[in-house]
């Protein structure tokens, strides 16, 4: 349960610290005193999101603590699954919020975002106010109230888990199948494109060497001049290369052996120059093009087989090396093309063992909500007899409809106020008075299956008269045997049955409103429920009236 909640700069309140027993606890007061930024300090625990202008004027921070004790071993187990210590039951929730708009949360003092935040603190805190009575008219709260009464948890995490694994099969599958003509069209246009490429029996560099001949053709003239006239100076000429006069030179020199030192060893270094000589003239010769194919007929035929390369790079890739990667992916398509056929038979064949499987266990689901519909039909149905709905009748409609992650369950609440009249959908016939009970109702029943450790309602009485109230509040009451229940109302006959009241007001202080808190008894108690009853002055009688509740409940 909630034992303390301590508050810090939300709106008119600057500091408030409220103390908590079990049991039943109502919160009173005038219109604007700060009942609802209480609960709004509440949702911000929850992790709901927050208008930063929430923060008091003037202060730059706003923060929220709530400490609960004595929780459930069932939501002790939960929250140590998550991983945080829950010792004596205990646990400390805080949240700060900026300015700037940030905010920060910590359970047992350990930093955690927002949705671990989230997830823990509804457990431990339920806010049910105008609103959610209006969540009744969306047929998709009916499922979630069905299960939050049944706990099914196992047999949704089973099928859940089926029902992801048929639909990444079946989205495997759809993938393989396609269109039938489309999967036609691409094979047509993968066999186009990799003939085409093909007939062309490119090789990776290419063109590189045929731009490398093409420039050499077209300078062909000038490269056979100047190679012939090296050619000839170095030893080609019949007398006088360069050759012929390191050989005679040579021969000198060896004439000389013997009569000059080192005539000898100059002998063998010309040898060796004359052989660099010879090797030199050779190579050039390489340059001459002595074909006698006309150059200009090969330049033809180089610039006919670039002009080939080049459609292709504009079609397939900027390079050669790109355009057979382009052919190697086309390649491997179709063949994933060719093979789709077997795969997609055994695609369909595991895609329809899958589904069996979903199936199988979405009936089990189905029949534990079914089951837990019979159940919380009659304890509902109860519970709204007693809030003088007499003649009421309540239904849990569950049809079958196609997958989903929730089941095959189209779950809806039917209901009939009067005697003689059919059960309809709750969406299309319940009033405002008629939802909130009808609100109530459930999470007294859902309660009492261990739901939340607290259990807040917003104005329940809204929309109903002053019998209906005493009723609700009674009903309150015993709600608060299961879980720790505060209730925030205008009604005199719900105050009346607080095991404990507390009175929210407001006043001046150094010229600004603070929010206070004040825990009543004895005349205390009774001037509050007079003034709820009363008018502009509060009477004796209205004061008589009130003790009157007080004694009747005690």
């Amino acid at each position: 349960m909630l034992r303390s909640l301590h508050i810090e700069n939300i709106a008119v309140i600057s500091c408030l610290d409220l103390e908590l027993s079990e049991g039943f606890s109502v919160l009173t007061g005038e219109t604007g005193a700060g009942k609802s930024i209480i609960l709004d300090s509440l949702n911000l625990l929850l992790g709901n999101r927050i208008p930063k202008d929430l923060i008091r004027t003037g202060e730059t921070r706003a923060a929220v603590s709530a400490l609960f004790e004595d929780l459930s071993p069932r939501i002790c187990e939960r929250i140590r699954e998550m991983g945080f210590s829950c010792e004596d039951g205990a646990l400390l929730l805080h949240r700060e919020l900026s300015l700037d708009g940030r905010s920060r949360t910590r359970i047992n003092g350990q930093a955690v975002t927002q949705g671990v935040q989230r997830e823990i603190a509804r457990m431990l805190i339920s806010i049910h106010g105008q609103s959610d009575s209006q969540r009744l008219l969306q047929k998709g709260t009916h499922r979630e109230l069905l299960d939050a009464y049944g706990h099914p948890e196992d047999e949704k995490a089973a099928y859940l888990q089926a029902y992801s694994a048929w639909r990444d099969t079946a989205r495997r599958l759809e993938k393989v199948s396609g269109d039938s003509a489309e999967k036609l069209r691409r094979r047509e246009m993968l066999q186009f494109q990799i003939a085409d490429i093909e007939s062309y029996k490119l090789k990776a560099g290419e063109e590189e060497l045929l731009e490398k001949e093409r420039d050499r053709l077209l300078h062909a003239e000038r490269i056979n001049k100047q190679a012939t006239l090296v050619h000839r100076a170095l030893r080609g000429a019949e007398k006088g290369s360069v050759r012929d006069l390191l050989a005679r030179s040579e021969n000198a020199l060896r004439s000389l052996s013997g009569l000059v030192e080192n005539a000898d060893l100059l002998g063998d270094r010309l040898a060796a120059a004359r052989s660099e000589i010879e090797d030199v003239a050779e190579l050039v010769l390489n340059y001459v093009d002595l074909d006698a194919e006309d150059p200009t007929a090969r330049i033809d035929r180089i610039e006919g087989r670039l002009e080939q390369i080049s459609r292709l790079k504009r079609k397939y890739g900027e390079s050669i090396s790109e355009i057979l990667a382009f052919r190697d992916r086309a390649q491997a398509e179709l063949d994933s093309l060719e093979l789709s056929d077997e795969e997609r038979v055994a695609l369909e064949a595991e895609a329809a063992r899958l589904l069996a499987d979903a199936e199988e266990k979405a009936r089990i689901l189905s029949h534990c909500r079914r089951k837990t519909a019979d159940e919380i039909c009659e304890k509902v149905t109860e519970a709204l007899r007693f809030l003088d709905m007499p003649k009421v009748r309540f239904a849990v409609q569950i049809q079958p409809c196609t997958l989903s992650e929730e089941g095959a369950d189209d779950v809806e609440f039917l209901f009939s106020a009067n005697p003689g009249e059919p059960l309809l959908p709750m969406i299309r016939i319940a009033s405002g008075g008629e939802l909130s009970r009808m609100m109530l109702a459930l999470r007294s029943v859902i309660n009492d299956r261990d739901g939340a450790a607290t259990v807040i309602f917003d104005e329940i009485d809204t929309g109903v008269s002053g019998k209906t109230s005493r009723k609700i509040g009674i009903k309150l009451k015993e709600s608060a045997k299961g879980a720790q229940v505060l209730c925030v109302t205008h009604s005199a006959q719900i105050a009346s049955l607080a095991d404990s009241h507390f009175r929210i007001s407001k006043a001046e202080q150094n010229g600004r409103a603070h929010t206070r808190v004040t825990l009543l008894a004895g005349e205390d108690c009774v001037e509050e429920l007079a003034r709820i009853l009363g008018g502009i002055e509060v009477t004796e009688a209205q004061r008589q009236a009130a003790r009157d509740m007080l004694e009747e409940y005690r």
